[in-house]
């Protein structure tokens, strides 16, 4: 069993982590020192975990709806559509409306009452719709990057672990220049809270002042990133947020590019039967594409080397246009 970088979970996350790895059969105290976690703060958490994933009497809620062809559509998946909707043609709609462009325009079924729960609890129910612009939002423009550190694109990919018939999210965020992960969030769910916190390690690893290296942050419009703890972590940090347009993937292509590698090379190939298997397979994989795996746009280097290269000057300069 290997040992987890301190930084890389948050109290829930670590919760989250060491209730699999338990239920898998490792022992509790050896979980929980390498985990950095409290016993007690687990089992309080434990105590109450029934009550807090339980909807409607005691029925766990469903975290997917199937489309016409069958597929499962994660609700994280779900709630970017909802929210793609809403920046765009649905904005006056109430969630009946919205949830009839769901099954028109996405092929998914599903219930008008899961779309009324969804919409509530991304806050965007026609009462709680008011225009509170506390941070202006920044559109996504061209830029040209010359070197690490300039430009990060962060995005969520969803996983499915079959033998608990259950999705997990993986959130990262990438270096433009050099391809490298800097670092990554596992979870079974996934937040504004827990996109911030991961921005705050991934400069801690790059060991920057975001507001000396002009670093830009570029997200789409996922409820993550249009959060107030994220938009509040990005700007006390000195770190400025913009936004793809809606339906413009190509804007954040380059982490786009590392989910489709991500996809192909891990997610497709393995049938996961736990949480803990697809926690362990993406932690490989992610050191295994930051560290072996060459790229062509990197002169065949890794990206971690290809990092250090350009940070020494022993790569020839380069300007990547996004």
């Amino acid at each position: 069993m290997r040992t987890l970088k301190k930084n890389e979970c948050n109290i829930t996350h670590k919760i989250e982590t060491a209730h699999s790895f338990i239920d898998y059969g490792f022992n509790a105290s050896e979980v929980f020192r390498i985990l950095n976690l409290n016993p007690s703060t687990y089992y309080h958490r434990m105590a109450n975990l029934d009550r807090e994933r339980t909807y409607g009497g005691g029925r766990p809620i469903p975290g997917y709806s199937l489309d016409t062809d069958g597929r499962k559509v994660c609700d994280g998946q779900i709630e970017e559509y909802i929210m793609e909707l809403i920046e765009g043609e649905a904005f006056c709609y109430g969630y009946y409306k919205i949830h009839m462009l769901l099954e028109r325009r996405y092929h998914l079924i599903i219930n008008p009452k899961k779309v009324y729960r969804l919409c509530g609890k991304l806050g965007i129910l026609k009462p709680q719709r008011q225009v509170k612009i506390k941070y202006p939002r920044r559109i996504a423009k061209n830029r040209e990057i010359t070197a690490p550190n300039q430009l990060w694109e962060t995005d969520i990919k969803y996983g499915y672990i079959t033998g608990e018939d259950r999705f997990f999210y993986v959130l990262s965020f990438l270096d433009v220049f050099d391809r490298s992960i800097i670092d990554y969030h596992i979870g079974l769910y996934c937040t504004g809270q827990n996109a911030a916190f991961i921005l705050k390690n991934a400069l801690n690893c790059r060991n920057i002042d975001p507001r000396e290296a002009g670093l830009v942050i570029r997200s789409d419009n996922g409820p993550q990133f249009i959060s107030n703890i994220f938009e509040e972590t990005c700007n006390s940090l000195g770190a400025e947020h913009e936004r793809i347009p809606v339906k413009t993937p190509n804007k954040n292509a380059h982490i786009e590019a590392f989910h489709r590698l991500l996809e192909d090379d891990c997610l497709s190939i393995n049938e996961f039967e736990t949480y803990v298997q697809a926690y362990i397979a993406i932690m490989d994989y992610m050191d295994y594409y930051n560290n072996v795996r060459i790229h062509s746009s990197l002169k065949y280097l890794p990206p971690a080397e290809y990092y250090l290269a350009a940070l020494s000057g022993t790569v020839a300069a380069s300007i990547v246009k996004v």
